[in-house]
């Protein structure tokens, strides 16, 4: 399936990848888990659609939208089950009809606007990406139609490992510096695997919110 938006809109579009089994979390939809106030699927939309348009699901999880609602975002299943995030990243840049399409984990709930600026800004590369300290982070940046094809190798040779199909493709990566000024918390990159992670995303955000 393939999506389309307004052209005269936002140039990029953006995927939301909720198609994980979660086996460290008892198999919990974990866009639909509360940090705070609202869901990480809703806070994840409203940020997204600020600066991408469409905005859209990729996942098979049928309850993916626990509650029924559409949101207004699509929801596309998954083209290539069964290979982790990097088909998820696969089935997101062919489903989407914009030459750039920002892909993001389900489980990220402190993502900001201003580094999914920093990720969807002009660039010749094939793929904007983030290195953390724990290194890359290729499920929360902006890949080119470019990168179909060698994913689509990678994946039928079967290796899986997202962050090694940079290995084929012009990288431009945000570095710590221009990080830590959209990051003030040092949250960004926190993600909910296990209820471990969950407990702790909730005590972040308390102490985030009493910081300020």
């Amino acid at each position: 399936m393939m999506l389309t938006g307004r052209h005269d809109g936002p140039r990029v579009a953006a995927a939301i990848l909720a198609g994980g089994l979660a086996r460290r979390f008892s198999g919990a939809n974990k866009a639909a888990l509360h940090v705070g106030r609202e869901s990480i699927l809703d806070r994840q939309l409203a940020l997204l659609r600020q600066i991408a348009e469409p905005v859209f699901i990729v996942s098979s999880r049928a309850d993916v939208l626990p509650d029924g609602a559409s949101r207004g975002a699509a929801v596309i299943a998954d083209a290539r089950p069964g290979t982790g995030p990097l088909g998820g990243i696969y089935t997101a840049i062919t489903s989407s009809d914009r030459d750039r399409t920002l892909v993001v984990a389900c489980d990220m709930p402190f993502l900001t606007l201003p580094v999914l600026r920093l990720l969807t800004r002009d660039t010749a590369a094939d793929v904007v990406v983030p290195r953390s300290p724990r290194g890359l982070e290729p499920l929360c940046a902006a890949w080119s139609t470019a990168c179909a094809e060698p994913i689509r190798r990678r994946i039928e040779r079967g290796e899986l490992k997202a962050a090694h199909v940079m290995e084929d493709l012009r990288v431009e990566e945000i570095g710590p510096e221009e990080l830590a000024a959209c990051d003030p918390h040092g949250l960004l990159f926190v993600n909910v695997n296990t209820p471990h992670d969950y407990e702790r995303a909730q005590g972040l955000i308390r102490t985030a919110r009493g910081s300020e």
